[in-house]
């Protein structure tokens, strides 16, 4: 009802219009019933009083009609409008949260809310509102009809639902338990079967698909043990409850106890036809009903979901934010650690100048993406402090921090759209002649002009047919539109050959004109230049210094650059 609160007045219209068409649906049973029992009593009676009767079903029949369409009506506005606005409160706080979290394990959690917890909440708001709100009415004024023909024969109907209640409940007793377990292999399997097409290469390639598909099975295997468990413990109170909810069950105990009572001259022929034309209508008018609560307890499982995905901590804003007063970078005894045991960056201290080159060196697992990713806030630090232009990061406004540096990665992102917008994103109000201007500066405005419809050529998550190191120089002109005064390169040219890294260092050097610029790099000979390089390893600032200073030292960059070469040569 939290999430509910902006539709709470349309879930009450939608409620009364289903309770009142629901009440209006019974009428012409009712009326069919009271037309035999008055052509029963008397056969040779008053014909206005059954062209009354049929009077009243006609009229209930339309007004059932005709509120059933507005009570649909106004429950689908309901469910669009509040899907609507959950979803773009979900994408709103998404771009509010670290952007650790999706690195760890949020964008399978922002999947499942964005598709399956909402269709759930489709359901709840969409229809199953509506049918328990029927179902309710329907057996309140059912009930209380037969009550006044024969107060024995409508608890015998009772009894009969009653049972059928009492098995409902037993065959639900543990399904949040169950479905737990079954979202868990669900999750499972979407996760083995993304990771089979994944690496659909290396599979073929090396023919290792058995090895992927056992663990297809396995995942399969868990779901179908998950379902026949839950399947083994409810069969018999999941078959009770769909015996004694059937019409079959209640015609069976109308007619019997109705027969019984007949004979004894306690119950007219005439009233056990009104039940059995109205009480034997009841199970088809409850066993929606059960479905219906079936999906709002679903429901209830995708609400809780999205209120926790809500509910995650945004990336702290500052309550007194500040301006950097210049762009020169700083680490301050930065520490951090990832879950708060292990640090994977221990008291580095250091500074990278305005105008100057940084390079950050090192083995895999040093820390030097870590590092880079504490100033644009991806993480915050355990201790010690980032600053930029002598202020805090943290008490920078993340929109105005971010919009002070480009990041430029190794993985390249690139959007659903065309080859302009996707230069764009770095300045979204740049005009064309500026966004053509950055791809010259980048290397990559010939290319472009080579693609179908040059600027207009609609690229996918791919790359749309451009090479490693073209979709590299697009992202690179996004960077030089930005116009941002510092530049982060992580491995930019680590995964390129020998052709798009010299076409991609060109781009770089445009790039890195004038700005404060932190490289990371796993080929030292493509920094053997930068103004300082600092050495990680471990997690700790070990050497710091220029390429000759570090290599007179002979300490690790030394030994990492013999490597190299002696691999190069």
């Amino acid at each position: 009802m939290r999430l509910f609160a902006p539709i709470r007045t349309h879930l009450v219209v939608c409620a009364v219009l289903s309770a009142l068409s629901a009440a209006a649906g019974i009428v012409p049973y009712i009326a069919v019933a009271e037309i035999a029992r008055l052509m029963l009593d008397d056969p040779g009676g008053s014909r206005t009083a059954i062209w009354t009767w049929v009077a009243i079903g006609a009229a209930g029949a339309s007004v059932w009609l005709v509120l059933f369409v507005q009570s649909a009506r106004v429950g689908h506005y309901a469910d669009a409008k509040i899907l609507h606005d959950v979803r773009v409160r979900i994408v709103r706080h998404l771009g509010t949260l670290p952007l650790g979290w999706f690195r760890a394990s949020g964008s399978g959690k922002v999947k499942r809310a964005m598709t399956g917890d909402l269709e759930e909440m489709h359901e709840v708001i969409a229809h199953a509102l509506g049918q328990l709100t029927g179902a309710v009415t329907v057996m309140v004024f059912a009930t209380g009809y037969l009550l006044s023909v024969d107060v024995t024969m409508a608890l015998v109907v009772l009894g009969v639902l009653g049972l059928m209640g009492l098995f409902y409940r037993i065959s639900m007793r543990s399904m949040t338990t169950h479905m737990n377990r079954l979202i868990a292999a669900d999750a499972r399997i979407s996760a083995a079967s993304v990771e089979y097409a994944d690496g659909i290469q290396v599979v073929k390639t090396f023919g290792t698909g058995g090895r992927v598909m056992r663990r297809f099975d396995d995942a399969v295997d868990e779901h179908t043990k998950a379902f026949g468990a839950w399947v083994a413990e409810v069969r018999y109170s999941s078959a009770a409850c769909r015996l004694f909810g059937s019409e079959m069950a209640v015609l069976t105990a109308v007619t019997a106890a109705g027969l019984v009572l007949v004979d004894r001259g306690s119950l007219g022929v005439a009233d056990l036809v009104a039940f059995l034309v109205v009480a034997i209508g009841l199970p088809n008018s409850i066993l929606p009903a059960v479905s219906a609560a079936q999906g709002v307890r679903k429901g209830r499982m995708g609400a809780a979901n999205i209120e926790e995905l809500l509910s995650r901590s945004s990336l702290p804003e500052p309550e007194r934010p500040q301006r950097p007063q210049g762009h020169g970078v700083e680490f301050d005894r930065v520490t951090f650690s990832y879950d708060g045991t292990k640090n994977a960056i221990e008291d580095v201290t250091a500074v990278c100048p305005p105008g100057q080159v940084t390079a950050l060196v090192g083995p895999s697992g040093a820390g030097k993406t870590t590092l880079t990713s504490l100033l644009p806030r991806f993480y915050d630090v355990s201790d010690g402090a980032v600053r930029i232009g002598g202020v805090d990061v943290r008490s920078v406004p993340s929109a105005e921090l971010l919009a002070s540096m480009s990041l430029v990665f190794q993985d390249v992102a690139l959007l659903r759209d065309s080859v302009a917008e996707n230069i764009r994103i770095g300045r979204p109000d740049a005009g064309d002649e500026e966004v053509r201007r950055a791809a010259e500066a980048a290397h990559v405005h010939e290319v472009i002009e080579r693609l179908p419809q040059g600027y207009d050529t609609p690229l996918d998550a791919g790359g749309g047919g451009l090479s490693g190191g073209e979709r590299q120089r697009l992202t690179i002109a996004r960077a030089i539109l930005s116009g941002a005064p510092i530049v982060v390169l992580d491995e930019a040219t680590a995964a390129l050959d020998a052709d798009s890294e010299s076409a991609v260092q060109e781009a770089l050097a445009t790039l890195a004109v004038g700005k404060t610029v932190i490289v990371i790099a796993h080929r030292l000979h493509t920094i053997a230049g930068a103004d300082q390089i600092l050495v990680l390893d471990g997690g700790r600032l070990v050497e710091q210094g220029r390429h000759a200073e570090l290599l007179a030292r002979d300490g690790l960059y030394a030994r990492m650059w013999a490597a190299q070469e002696g691999v190069l040569a």
